[in-house]
């Protein structure tokens, strides 16, 4: 069978090489997988970057369920995270710096919505119905940890829910 032809949206093979050892092996017992996972990510990188259905997952990948199912657990089991924090550790080294931070920026910001679904507020002093993200950068600005939340939340609670979350994980992060 011929290899296809190459998305733009596929992940490069230094990007693979990281992201590959951060992934889930396979379970004893059972069958083999089957599934070639890189084909899964450039998948899933494809969805997000076109904004594609996930029905209309073009045939070159695994089929859209088999994709969609990784998506999820890997979501759900933290994988991504683990992946996300891992390619910020590595750039903060690559800067000279230490692998994770000790100071960090906080913003929010109100967006509004184009469905009734899932949990939504009106944000009185943006005048704007929808979400409300609440993100930690480090100094160099990279994101460190994202919340969302309904726009009626006020900043100093979401500020603080960021902080929480974000504490385990990060202990030289000083809180001001």
């Amino acid at each position: 069978q011929m290899p296809r032809r190459a998305y733009a949206t596929d992940v490069p093979e230094d990007e693979w090489q990281l992201a590959e050892r951060l992934l889930p092996v396979d379970k004893l017992g059972g069958r083999r997988r089957t599934t070639n996972l890189r084909e899964v990510v450039n998948g899933i990188r494809y969805l997000l970057r076109t904004g594609c259905a996930w029905r209309l997952l073009p045939h070159e990948f695994p089929p859209w369920q088999t994709v969609y199912r990784y998506f999820r657990y890997w979501m759900q089991s933290g994988v991504w995270q683990a992946i996300h924090t891992r390619l910020r550790e590595t750039l903060r080294e690559s800067k000279g710096r230490e692998p994770t931070p000790s100071a960090g920026i906080m913003d929010s910001q109100s967006v509004k919505i184009t469905c009734r679904g899932g949990s939504h507020g009106f944000d009185g002093a943006k005048k704007v119905n929808g979400h409300k993200r609440h993100v930690l950068v480090d100094t160099q600005g990279l994101v460190v940890h994202v919340v969302v939340s309904p726009a009626h939340v006020q900043d100093a609670l979401g500020a603080q829910v960021v902080l929480e979350q974000v504490a385990p994980t990060l202990p030289r992060l000083k809180h001001i």
